[in-house]
């Protein structure tokens, strides 16, 4: 059953719920964030109509520095007006920012704690039509391995502009990961947010037993692992349902709570499993207290052109194959 302290929107399942792509949510927030904040600033990489920045540069053009495509110098220029007491949000496509720049982030960023906020649009498989070399699906290994980096994937455009907001407040650096096809707001202004903190969706009905499993998933995948919750609860399959939008630093409390409940652990993420969402919960699970794991995601392959439905289904990551995937692994 849905969890009411989430307050979810009231339309979370019906056909005609919103659907907005997850990086509206950032355009939203960083006005929001630049008009809290006259330290807020916004440096992009010649895509500021695609990564929503072109919101920012509107109402904040002396604010807004285009770099042109110039992902490296993107980095370090922002990690020196972070010296220099600002805090800069970049923006490009996550396999230009960090896929092109991964360098330069690490040293000129990471390595001397600069509180830039780094924000890869058009991650995962749902970018669609745009193919392998535009389908970011190693972002997450990529940045969670870097020392003091939090990172961050939102659910939806609204908690993403939560995201946003929270991250300028945020001292050190963020990665901050957004989709590009439209996908279902079902988090409100309302939903709680905080970075490291998760938020339980769903919780299995008492009156049918505990749960038989913790479906445990982040971005906007999350809707897809409620949906298929649902369904599995009309098969007497009851479960927990946890969006994890912090990957780092993890809620590792609620992460253990749910595997001593559930007694095994399903991760639903858009990203190649090796190394990202799953094999973090692995990692931390493996030392703490050992359940049955299946990872969902995409297996060790790039992604290819189609739809975002398409997409979707080919690698098994919409509800449906969700369902059945952890159907099976509840039988085992």
């Amino acid at each position: 059953m849905i969890n009411p302290d989430a307050k979810l929107n009231a339309k979370v399942f019906a056909d005609d719920i919103e659907k907005t792509p997850v990086r509206n949510g950032f355009g939203t927030g960083i006005v929001e964030a630049g008009k809290a904040d006259p330290r807020v600033v916004v440096l992009c990489a010649d895509l500021a109509e695609s990564t929503r920045a072109e919101s920012f540069k509107k109402i904040f053009p002396e604010r807004f520095i285009e770099m042109g495509v110039a992902e490296q110098n993107m980095a370090t220029v922002a990690a020196g007006m972070a010296a220099a007491g600002k805090i800069p949000f970049i923006t490009s496509y996550a396999v230009f920012s960090p896929g092109r720049n991964y360098e330069q982030i690490r040293t000129t960023i990471a390595l001397n704690k600069m509180s830039v906020k780094i924000c890869g649009m058009h991650a995962g498989v749902s970018v669609g039509a745009d193919g392998a070399t535009h389908q970011m699906l190693e972002d997450i290994g990529m940045m969670r391995t870097l020392p003091g980096m939090a990172v961050i994937v939102p659910c939806d455009a609204e908690e993403a502009r939560k995201a946003v907001i929270v991250a300028a407040k945020t001292d050190g650096p963020v990665y901050i990961r957004f989709g590009r096809s439209a996908t279902p707001v079902f988090t409100t202004s309302e939903t709680p947010f905080q970075i490291g903190k998760s938020l339980t969706l769903w919780d299995s009905n008492p009156s049918a037993g505990g749960p038989k499993v913790a479906i445990l998933s982040t971005g906007s995948l999350s809707y897809a692992a409620l949906a298929a919750a649902n369904e599995l609860s009309k098969n007497g399959v009851e479960s927990i349902v946890l969006h994890i939008s912090t990957i780092k630093p993890l809620d590792e409390e609620a992460v253990l709570n749910a595997a001593k409940r559930a007694g095994r652990i399903v991760t639903v993420e858009e990203h190649q499993v090796a190394g990202g969402f799953g094999s973090a919960i692995a990692e931390f699970l493996s030392e703490t207290y050992p359940v049955p794991i299946k990872r969902i995601g995409v297996l060790d392959q790039f992604g290819q052109s189609g739809s975002p439905e398409e997409l979707l289904a080919h690698y098994g990551l919409d509800a449906l194959h969700i369902a059945d995937t952890i159907r099976a692994f509840v039988l085992i």
